[in-house]
């Protein structure tokens, strides 16, 4: 079979992806962390060139899988957050014991101002593309089935990490989960991991996540419910203050981060008459003054208990925690391996202690391969640092750069290896 010169590179680019990723599980497989009781896991894995996810796969001895790595060299390697009995077997015989709890924190879920600098989307019935987050019908032809590129950057990178220390803190203050029973992971793309291993948890089926899910994203969360209302005869108005536990506390801090970074149109938008947002803009720094002192609520005449309560509504999305809620509530979901490449990045699912949460670089710590460069054709990339490096951007052109950069892009489908 003949291929043209594009095609021919192109495998050339997939054939190359694969025995790097070979390389580093011959030589990185200490790396690889396997979860509890391991045994009891199903795994699952893309294949690099095959195009093919299989699954249904169980591992007795590490060595095993090893073997399986060096052999295959996926692009993506899975496991179940579940316990099973038979993990090789069809899903209706495996025989479920229980599951880790899962929390999907993506950049993809948080609204940014970058993605339009970085992301595209190809419509896949008439080849449109453009710049963004892909529509839910083509504007061209209707279609809503789309192949989407998106971008680790550092903006994208830091809101993911920001939602991931909020959830921290609500599983620890409000859950009494203690930071050992949370093990935090870098994706290996744009965002992070969170499991709980916890016998506490195990035994929760769909509904009880779901529960745990409605609490983080403050589903059906009402202001009065949580302090927030008006006294009978001298109508006072009377709420949280910025210190109380759970969501009252959240409520109060929502609102007081609303009104330091609100501007008018903001304030409009949330449904608040032009005078009251007037009144507000007016007193800002009174009103801030007074909720550090807690005595924020009845500063001002003309602000009532139905305005705070807009604005507490509003201020929530400053609170809520943004993940995957399909993740959390499925107790036979596989997640990344620890350890393993993500194969469209080439960076590494890493944990991150956390205390170190706020520290912790992925673009540094998450790098696998340091050593060597590649020489590829670039179709389109945008700037970007991957270590203490900054690249691109890169239009049509040719260039050599480091194994990890090069990589990166291959991984992306935005470079073929150079003639």
């Amino acid at each position: 079979m003949n291929l043209s010169k594009t095609e021919k590179l192109r495998v050339d680019s997939l054939s190359f992806i694969q025995d790097k990723f070979r390389e580093y599980y011959r030589e990185n497989f200490s790396n690889v962390e396997l979860p509890p009781e391991f045994e009891k896991r199903e795994f699952g894995f893309f294949l690099v060139r095959e195009k093919i996810m299989i699954r249904h796969l169980g591992f007795r001895r590490a060595k095993e899988l090893k073997d399986f790595l060096v052999d295959r060299a996926p692009s993506h390697v899975y496991y179940s957050i579940a316990y099973y009995e038979r993990p090789e077997e069809d899903m209706d015989r495996k025989g479920w014991l229980g599951a880790d709890i899962l929390f999907d924190i993506d950049a993809d879920h948080i609204p940014t101002p970058c993605d339009k600098s970085h992301d595209t989307w190809t419509c896949r019935n008439c080849g449109l593309t453009q710049r963004g987050k892909a529509p839910e019908a083509c504007p061209n032809c209707g279609g809503n089935k789309f192949e989407e590129r998106t971008w680790p950057c550092e903006v994208c990178l830091e809101a993911a990490k920001r939602e991931t220390m909020k959830l921290i803190d609500i599983l620890t203050e409000d859950f009494g989960f203690s930071t050992d029973e949370l093990k935090i992971r870098f994706s290996g793309q744009r965002g992070y991991h969170l499991h709980v291993e916890s016998d506490v948890i195990r035994s929760l089926d769909s509904m009880a996540r779901k529960e745990i899910v409605d609490y983080l994203v403050g589903i059906g969360l009402d202001p009065e419910l949580h302090g927030l209302y008006e006294q009978k005869g001298d109508h006072r108005v009377v709420g949280p203050d910025l210190g109380d536990a759970g969501w009252r506390g959240r409520i109060a801090r929502g609102i007081y981060d609303l009104l330091l970074n609100a501007d008018k149109e903001k304030l409009l938008n949330i449904g608040l008459k032009r005078n009251i947002a007037d009144l507000l803009i007016k007193s800002r720094d009174e009103l801030i003054q007074g909720w550090k002192r807690g005595v924020a609520w009845n500063i001002r005449r003309g602000i009532g208990v139905e305005t705070w309560k807009k604005i507490a509504i509003a201020g929530l999305e400053s609170q809520i925690v943004r993940i995957d809620t399909v993740v959390t509530t499925d107790i036979h979901r596989l997640i990344r391996l620890t350890g393993t490449l993500h194969g469209k990045t080439g960076l590494v699912k890493t944990e991150v202690p956390v205390k170190w949460i706020e520290a912790f670089d992925p673009l540094r710590e998450a790098v696998a391969f340091r050593k060597g460069s590649v020489r590829v054709h670039v179709i389109e990339a945008p700037k970007f640092r991957l270590g203490e490096e900054i690249y691109g951007p890169y239009s049509n052109r040719e260039v050599e750069l480091p194994t990890s950069a090069a990589l990166l892009l291959l991984c992306k489908g935005l470079a073929r290896l150079a003639t």
